[in-house]
């Protein structure tokens, strides 16, 4: 990296940034030690030290808590949720709704408080379940049943728990009293199967939200704060001076891309949610101060005001890019501490590459056939694209210098090509046919997913191409043939009820396509909130086996259907698979035996079916006549 002269005299003085505080109270979020703003608690306090406007974040589960609490009716409330999710939040803002004060709320005399309502009601607020003894803890849960079931109508109850806290204290309240507690069943079938709570319980389920979509509110809330029009004041950006902070946050706005950014973060986190990954608020709004915030040489990895200065005459604005900051290339190691770095490293963004990828990265600026695309993707941008240094040190690796090929020399320079991959991400058009930005990720497939389940939710059938893909993998799995068939599946085994992956003897065949209420399809699981393979071999629930469609499955069923080794992709997934095949076994033999009427009179001959796979692919069973009798 070329190293800046000393500051010019037309170099502005160093002086405190007119948005300061707003950048410090932001890195409060961010991935450091003491990042207590993350915890609702805590937040009051900081606001008021920083005096800055808080971060507000829309919340259709807010409106919906505080038209309950305007509506007046009967009964208790259960804000629940995982760690995260804000359930401190939403329970803060119903207390002020309801006339409560932010001094009343902060004090520190435990986690119930009371506050007195008009008509001569009074609502019991639990802050945090955990904090309670037994005895208080038995006190509280019996108020929330007398709500509930109808015994009180003066005093309720607004609890704040995680899932596993409220229904484990109303398991030990129970067998305390030695009975089983009435409201422990209804509030685990709300949570596990989505089942309608009492009648007179507001249950408000923080979990369920849209991750994809919180994730974009987070990253629009945070670039769309009004302290960041202080900014336009301060006199290390412009000029021909690029302040880091201000530049991440503009393209984090969607300055100049629509919203790219932000909509393929979306992407990503929404992808590790229906993998079973869930990133809740507190980890987006960590994530979104460290975009914004990080560089390696900053303290604890993230930037103040008061290090722009600097970072500007080092020449190491570039180290800056938002686009590593999503990943915590600016933590290192610690970055793997973090469950939303860890979430978001399995997507191998900056290592999953491809030839045209890396080959208009390497050659574009010299080869005249890329160097129209190197130009549009990579110079247009000079602050995190071709900068100076990049070319500098692209130049000396084509040039074969020695030292940008070995040892330190040739890692820096794949760093760069990591970042280069990792911005292309975030930066390719959606329709260039030529680089696709999924193929930079291991998931190359995800977004044939997303659409499959935007299909799904809004009622209309998948495409076509993504559903011959599925039962071309599914075939290729169960036969462990390299079969081509798109219209129908293949239930198949080695002539017993085993795993074997080779399996030519076919027990039964399914249409590709749901018809007369027997084949293939694909719905979505009302309960889980994902895609679901249905195959039912007869008409009746009885006679189907269904299969959890993750978007890793989709991904090892789409990978298998172009050529991929099943066991080269993922072993867990080969299992699954193998195990779902053996449900569509045993659901075989059930049919077999109810149409065993149907083989009456063959006498002691028996007819296997063996699959036969034609030159061009196609497969087809072949029936097989065997002599039982002497």
């Amino acid at each position: 990296m070329t190293s800046a002269s000393p500051a010019s005299p037309d170099t502005p003085a160093q002086a405190a940034a007119p948005a300061s505080s707003w950048v410090r109270f932001l890195r409060s979020y961010g991935p450091t030690p003491s990042n207590t703003t993350l915890f609702d608690e805590y937040t009051v306090d900081a606001l008021r030290k920083a005096k800055v406007a808080p971060i507000k974040l829309p919340s259709p589960e807010l409106v919906r808590i505080l038209a309950w609490a305007d509506s007046g009716l009967p009964g208790s409330a259960l804000i629940a949720g995982t760690a995260g999710d804000g359930k401190t939040y939403h329970c803060r803002s119903l207390w002020i709704h309801l006339g409560g004060s932010d001094a009343d709320w902060a004090e520190k005399r435990g986690p119930v408080k009371e506050l007195a309502l008009g008509g001569g009601r009074v609502a019991v607020f639990v802050k945090d379940l955990t904090e309670l003894n037994e005895q208080e803890s038995d006190a509280v849960l019996g108020l929330l049943e007398q709500s509930v079931l109808g015994a009180e109508d003066r005093r309720f109850v607004v609890l704040v728990a995680n899932h596993g806290q409220v229904l484990e204290r109303l398991r030990d309240c129970g067998r305390r009293q030695g009975r089983a507690h009435p409201l422990r069943v209804p509030i685990q079938d709300a949570f596990l199967q989505r089942s309608a709570a009492p009648e007179r319980l507001a249950l408000f389920d923080l979990s369920r939200q849209s991750r994809g979509q919180a994730a974009e509110e987070v990253l629009t809330a945070v670039s769309s704060h009004p302290e960041w029009e202080k900014c336009s004041q301060c006199e290390w950006h412009g000029e021909g001076r690029v302040c880091p902070i201000f530049e991440n946050r503009n393209r984090m706005l969607g300055a100049g891309d629509g919203g790219r950014v932000r909509l393929r973060l979306a992407n990503l986190v929404e992808v590790s949610r229906l993998n079973g990954v869930r990133l809740p608020v507190r980890d987006l709004l960590a994530l979104a101060s460290n975009m914004v915030l990080g560089h390696p040489d900053a303290k604890e990895g993230l930037m103040t005001c008061a290090e722009v200065p600097k970072i500007q005459q080092r020449s190491a604005t570039e180290r800056a890019s938002i686009y590593d900051n999503v990943f915590g290339a600016n933590l290192g190691r610690r970055a793997s501490s973090k469950p939303v770095f860890r979430a978001l490293a399995a997507f191998g963004v900056g290592a999953e590459t491809t030839n045209g990828v890396d080959g208009l990265l390497i050659y574009g600026a010299d080869d005249p056939n890329l160097q129209e695309p190197f130009a549009r993707l990579v110079g247009a941008d000079q602050v995190y694209g071709a900068t100076p240094s990049f070319l500098s040190e692209l130049q000396r690796y084509l040039e074969g210098e020695e030292g940008a090929r070995v040892d330190g020399g040739a890692g820096a320079f794949l760093r760069r090509i990591h970042s280069q991959r990792r911005r292309l991400y975030f930066t390719l058009p959606g329709d260039d046919p030529h680089y696709r930005y999924w193929s930079l990720t291991a998931f190359r497939f995800a977004g044939d997913y997303l659409d499959t389940m935007a299909a799904l939710s809004a009622g209309r059938a998948i495409s076509e191409s993504t559903r011959s893909r599925l039962v071309r993998g599914l075939n290729r799995v169960m036969t462990g043939l390299l079969i081509e068939n798109t219209d129908k599946l293949f239930v198949a085994s080695s002539g017993g009820f085993t795993q074997s992956r080779i399996s030519v003897l076919c027990d039964t065949e399914a249409a590709a396509r749901r018809s007369g209420g027997v084949g293939m399809k694909v719905m979505l699981d009302a309960v889980s909130g994902r895609a679901l393979i249905d195959v039912a071999l007869l008409a009746g629930d009885e006679h189907s086996a269904s299969f959890a469609l993750t978007p890793i499955r989709f991904e090892f069923l789409s990978r298998v259907a172009d050529g991929a080794l099943p066991g080269s992709f993922s072993n867990e997934c080969l299992e699954d698979m193998l195990a779902f095949k053996a449900k569509l076994l045993r659901k075989a033999e059930l049919a077999k035996k109810l149409n065993s009427d149907d083989d009456e009179g063959q006498g002691d001959a028996l007819t296997l079916r063996f699959i036969e796979v034609e030159s061009s692919g196609h497969g087809y069973s072949k029936p097989v006549t065997v002599r039982t009798g002497q």
